[in-house]
């Protein structure tokens, strides 16, 4: 839909995951829209919202009736050493089905919204971006694999986490697996609609920036350049802003609580390792190495989360600097020179930023402050229960 025809190998792959989110969306309940391709518009559909709610409501039953996390031994070794690790597991479960509830009716809930989005991306991809070679947009191609990849690492690290922590494979336990399995990947789907809106919208901020950076040089070489150019490029980049602003809105809340719960599990993986490690005195077994690809993986996600806004936001900073070069040219139209005079204090005056929940901003900055911030939570909870470990 969105996805112009291009060759290549890495070209193709994108396309196929693109597809892989669509359909997987789809099939899960989590994308509640049909697509007229002779109009080319989303349109909501009541029906594929019932079918998710009834869906994903069947899921976290199955989930809850057939919970046996608590019943390996493991984890009863570790409750019965440490009180403190069985109410801290039980308020972590509430909070991840809470999670998963808040952000599953959320979407349904915004879906008008939505809509609206998906058919104003559909619109500018149409009419003003579809004849533009991105061969050269590599980062495009990139984020979009790593993203359909790391969706892919956290099923599979799920499946070995909760396979090698539990020795008692019963029809019991694979029903709550498989249940649990489809509902993370829910929500990793869900999600992950945020991300790759937020790298179409890079996509095309960065189709501007390079058509910007093609009328520098025009005007260097002495050719002429129509202040008309300049307009249409910042009516396209008013639009792609205004459409940031709307996402981050009805994703920040998805969003705050996804990122906040690879930081938490983080927190409380490590915490049990410490449990195991050290109370009850247990060697650095294949339990220890399941634990920590866990881990690994979780940050990574996080990370990436942070890193594709922060990609976004630096491409959108990068505008400024190429409105810059204009000053270099002498003998600019007077007209044109207007039009480069409003663009460049329209982008003093709104940046492209994701600002979630009004409290902070997606980037580098605040990537790093989450991370120190679940490490000291950590340290907190081992000096408040030190006596018990």
């Amino acid at each position: 839909m969105f996805r112009p025809s291009r060759s290549g190998f890495r070209q193709k792959w994108t396309g196929l995951t693109l597809k892989g989110a669509l359909y997987g969306s789809w099939i899960l309940g989590v994308f509640p829209f049909t697509y007229d391709s002779w109009t080319r518009t989303f349109r909501r559909s009541k029906w594929l919202i019932a079918y998710g709610f009834v869906l994903n409501a069947a899921f976290i039953l199955l989930v809850v009736t057939n919970d046996t996390e608590t019943e390996t031994p493991l984890r009863m070794e570790l409750f019965h050493r440490n009180a403190l690790a069985e109410q801290i597991n039980g308020i972590h479960d509430i909070q991840s089905l809470s999670m998963v509830s808040i952000m599953l009716l959320r979407s349904f809930w915004k879906s008008g919204d939505i809509e609206r989005i998906l058919n104003e991306l559909e619109d500018l991809q149409h009419r003003y971006f579809r004849n533009y070679s991105l061969e050269e947009c590599r980062s495009f191609d990139s984020f979009v694999l790593y993203k359909g990849f790391s969706v892919v690492q956290e099923l599979v690290s799920m499946l070995v986490l909760e396979l090698g922590m539990s020795p008692n494979y019963s029809a019991q336990f694979f029903i709550g697996l498989g249940s649990m399995y489809f509902i993370i990947l829910a929500v990793l789907l869900a999600a992950s609609h945020f991300h790759l809106a937020v790298v179409f919208v890079y996509r095309y901020v960065w189709i501007v920036n390079k058509e910007l950076l093609k009328l520098v040089n025009k005007l260097a070489i002495g050719e002429s350049v129509e202040s008309e150019r300049v307009d249409l490029l910042l009516y396209l980049y008013h639009r792609l802003l205004d459409l940031s602003q709307r996402l981050a809105s009805i994703y920040d809340y998805q969003m705050v609580m996804v990122m906040a719960s690879f930081l938490i599990a983080n927190v409380l993986g490590i915490y049990f390792i410490i449990i195991y490690s050290i109370s009850l005195n247990k060697s650095l077994d294949f339990k220890i190495i399941v634990f920590v690809q866990a881990l690994v993986i979780n940050m990574l996600d996080f990370w990436l989360n942070v890193e594709i806004c922060e990609l976004a936001e630096r491409t959108g900073r990068q505008t400024s600097t190429i409105l810059k070069l204009f000053n270099d040219i002498e003998s600019i139209d007077e007209k044109l020179e207007r039009s480069i005079t409003d663009f460049a204090l329209f982008c003093s005056h709104r940046r492209l930023r994701f600002h979630h929940c009004g409290l902070f901003y997606v980037n580098y900055e605040m990537g790093f402050r989450m991370a120190i911030t679940s490490f000291l939570y950590l340290l907190f909870l081992i000096q408040f229960d030190f006596w018990n470990l």
